[in-house]
């Protein structure tokens, strides 16, 4: 039996939004992920991007766990002498929430170009709204 290749050409993407009210952070980017990748599809390729279009509304109600809002940091480096910054989780996700979840999906993702291709497919919104209704994007429920 040969097992299936899937090309780059043959490729179907659908779309799904996500609603993250009082979703866990990290249930939430590891289902995303999980489905930017493709392996939900049974005709899952590794070195192919056969993956989904996501869009995640209402951001901003994303739920961490336990003392995460304050314990758990995000750092960033401008590149210079002493340009590090350092933000908690709870000035992320009030400031930032769209970002706090974008950083959560791509850590989560190949750290590669297909990684990156991947993640070009997700689409992050602090609100309810967003300008992809053309797609006609089916309702995913995450628990």
């Amino acid at each position: 039996m040969k097992s299936y290749m899937q090309k780059k050409e043959t490729v179907e993407r659908n779309w799904y939004v996500i609603d993250a009210t009082d979703v866990t952070l990290g249930r939430l980017a590891s289902k995303v992920a999980h489905m930017l990748r493709g392996k939900h599809k049974a005709t899952y390729t590794p070195h192919i991007d056969c993956g989904d279009y996501i869009i995640i509304t209402n951001a901003g109600k994303v739920n961490l766990t336990g003392n995460k809002l304050d314990k758990k940091i995000y750092y960033n480096h401008s590149g210079y002498t002493g340009g590090l910054r350092e933000r908690t989780a709870r000035e992320m996700k009030e400031k930032y929430p769209v970002e706090m979840v974008e950083r959560a999906v791509k850590g989560m993702l190949p750290h590669n170009r297909l990684g990156r291709a991947m993640a070009k497919k997700l689409f992050v919104y602090e609100g309810e709204t967003h300008p992809h209704m053309a797609q006609k994007p089916e309702v995913l429920e995450v628990k």
